[in-house]
């Protein structure tokens, strides 16, 4: 320390202390043992397979399912199929029935205009026989 110029020391630093015995020390991966991994092997399999067969069964009813409606559809196709018969035979049995009264209904017609005509005539002879009454009284009043 010469000539009042102080020497500044930076403080040191203290290495912190490693105690061996907390230190873990990264050791090789050792391979299991054959047993091991014939077990894991084993086990992998078995729910594999569960696995699998849960799918398939799951599939397996998904079919089942569409059959049944299947067949439910096609009892009610042909429940319809009947009907539209039933349908299609009570038509023809009208029509036929239709047919046989046609030529009743042809002489209604045939009535209704003699009768309209007849109407008409009488209105006729009706409107003459006014005019011949009040012809009469004109004559019968001379």
């Amino acid at each position: 320390r010469a000539g009042g110029v102080q020497a500044v020391t930076a403080p040191r630093r203290e290495e912190p202390t490693r105690d061996d015995a907390a230190v873990e020390t990264a050791e090789e991966a050792k391979e299991p043992a054959e047993a091991d991994i014939t077990e894991l092997c084993r086990d992998m399999f078995s729910k594999m397979a569960t696995y699998l067969t849960g799918e398939l069964t799951a599939t397996s009813e998904d079919y089942k399912l569409l059959e049944n409606m299947n067949k439910l559809t096609s009892l009610k196709y042909l429940e319809m199929k009947d009907i539209a018969i039933n349908i299609s035979r009570n038509l023809k049995d009208l029509n036929q029935k239709y047919a046989g009264l046609q030529p009743y209904l042809d002489q209604i017609n045939v009535i209704e205009e003699q009768v309209a005509a007849l109407e008409q005539a009488a209105y006729k002879l009706d409107a003459y026989s006014k005019k011949l009454e009040a012809k009469y009284k004109k004559l019968e009043k001379r």
